[in-house]
């Protein structure tokens, strides 16, 4: 069976557009349905097309049931996918190396109160940095780069 070359154009440009997203009448799925809707024929129309129709099963048995669009977007989403799932990975191993440095940190800290209070013990009073530094140079405290 054949069907007009009216309704062959039809069918092949709805083909088109639905192969490459941009669909007029439809939501762009790559279904049948779509097919003659986006064609404006009717579904036996189609029906009777057997060469469009050998087409259409060729590409979706070679393509499968998506868009060029929705390969594209499929592709770039799993795409973001791996960037997420590396800087995820990225943060984790950061956020390790922030917790082994602030637990060093601290030890540190709890390590100089303990020097402090030990000095401050045998001395009398412990002198602050500052005051140190002032004796040291015989003058002012002067913090950072003269």
């Amino acid at each position: 069976m054949s069907v007009s070359p009216a309704a062959e154009k039809a069918l092949r440009e709805a083909m088109a557009r639905l192969k490459t997203g941009r669909p007029l009448h439809t939501d762009g799925a790559f279904t049948k349905e779509n097919l003659y809707k986006e064609a404006r024929v009717s579904r036996a129309t189609m029906n009777r097309a057997g060469e469009i129709m050998a087409e259409w099963d060729a590409h979706v048995a070679e393509y499968g049931r998506r868009t060029k669009g929705e390969a594209r977007r499929d592709t770039e989403a799993e795409g973001l996918a791996e960037k997420l799932k590396d800087k995820t990975a990225e943060c984790v191993k950061l956020r390790k190396r922030l917790e082994a440095a602030a637990t060093v940190i601290a030890a540190l800290h709890h390590d100089n109160q303990a020097l402090r209070e030990h000095l401050d013990s045998r001395t009398g009073k412990l002198a602050d940095l500052a005051t140190r530094r002032e004796e040291s140079r015989g003058g002012p405290a002067v913090i950072g780069p003269r």
